[in-house]
């Protein structure tokens, strides 16, 4: 009786133990946003070298898969972190509540900017919202009315602009980097084309088909690395590519940013607002591994030090652009709050 009752009393306090326990995984394991990745894949390089814990995992999916796999719920078997090149929807924050996923830390890390770039070997493009919309849109107009889109070259856009086919590299719809260029690019262009307004009254269904993307081979989905995007710019001047300007960093001396109205995709631009098509970048921790992994709170310490997001700190020679300084204090104090909850 004495032995079944000390098995029972083990039993329960076992399980009321089980929601603390350590996972059996040791390495933090990292998903989401291509342009984040190579900014994250640093900053665990940096954390592994310091030899307290192990270099964590870090995996590039895109930001809307990696939101997918972070909400499945908790537990070893789901990412801790997942990398973002926008915010979290409300209807994804939804998905990770249903999933037991309640208790997320948003981390702002600094800015990219989303730039439209070809080789130095071609000509330097100056471009409105408006042409670039009526480059890549499923839809133009034909006097009053909306047809497929039929440029064919720049030229006929603008005679201003080179005498270049039309062809363009782009990420998915997945993307982060697509989700911005359409909100900022795609959807602003659109507004001064007033066909769009006429045709689709709707706006739900005008913000649609404005998003749409010309499917004859002008744009062409590329993948979610930004990079692979760059070398394909380096093996073909005629045509441009859509990425984060991390990746235009890093290929200085190789390729160019256009200037998109009247401002080019620089550093400073990008910090200050005036370049506007820019972006906050986040990672999201996952609080309910807080304490199971190890080193998650770390590597979210080591994220956020000054030596990695501060103005002179390794991530900023990467081609992060960082957070000013009161901002960057603001983010510090809100998420060793949240991560000491």
């Amino acid at each position: 009786m004495y032995n079944a009752l000390r098995i029972i009393l083990f039993a329960t306090f076992a399980s009321l133990m089980l929601p603390c326990a350590a996972f059996a995984r040791e390495q933090i394991r990292i998903v989401g946003s291509s342009t984040v990745y190579p900014f994250a894949a640093s900053v665990a390089e940096h954390f592994g070298k310091a030899g307290d814990f192990r270099t964590p995992v870090v995996e590039s999916t895109g930001t809307g898969a990696g939101f997918k796999l972070f909400c499945e719920g908790a537990g070893e078997s789901t990412p801790d972190i997942t990398n973002a090149s926008r915010r979290m929807l409300d209807s994804e924050r939804a998905q990770c509540f249903k999933s037991d996923v309640k208790n997320i830390i948003e981390v702002k890390i600094g800015f990219d900017g989303i730039t439209l770039a070809n080789s130095v070997k071609g000509p330097h493009f100056k471009l409105t919202k408006k042409q670039i919309f009526l480059a890549l849109a499923r839809e133009v107009p034909k006097g009053s009315v909306l047809v497929p889109n039929f440029y064919q070259s720049w030229s006929q856009i603008d005679p201003e602009l080179p005498d270049l086919p039309i062809k363009v590299y782009g990420t998915p719809p997945v993307s982060g980097t697509r989700d911005t260029f359409d909100e900022l690019v795609m959807l602003r262009g659109c507004t001064e084309v007033a066909e769009f307004t006429v045709t689709y009254k709707d706006e739900a269904e005008r913000r649609k088909h404005c998003q749409m993307m010309r499917e004859d081979g002008a744009f062409i989905e590329a993948g979610e690395n930004g990079n692979l995007i760059a070398q394909k710019l380096i093996g073909d001047p005629q045509s441009l590519g859509i990425f984060g300007y991390s990746f235009l960093d890093q290929n200085e001396g190789k390729i160019q940013g256009s200037i998109v109205d009247g401002t080019a995709p620089a550093f400073e631009f990008i910090q200050n607002g005036a370049y506007s098509i820019s972006r906050p970048l986040y990672f999201y921790v996952k609080s309910e591994h807080l304490g199971k992994v190890p080193g998650l709170k770390e590597y979210t310490e080591e994220f956020l030090s000054e030596g990695a997001i501060g103005e002179e700190g390794y991530l900023a020679l990467e081609g992060l652009v960082p957070l000013p300084d009161n901002e960057r204090a603001k983010v510090r104090k809100d998420v060793a709050a949240a991560l000491t909850r």
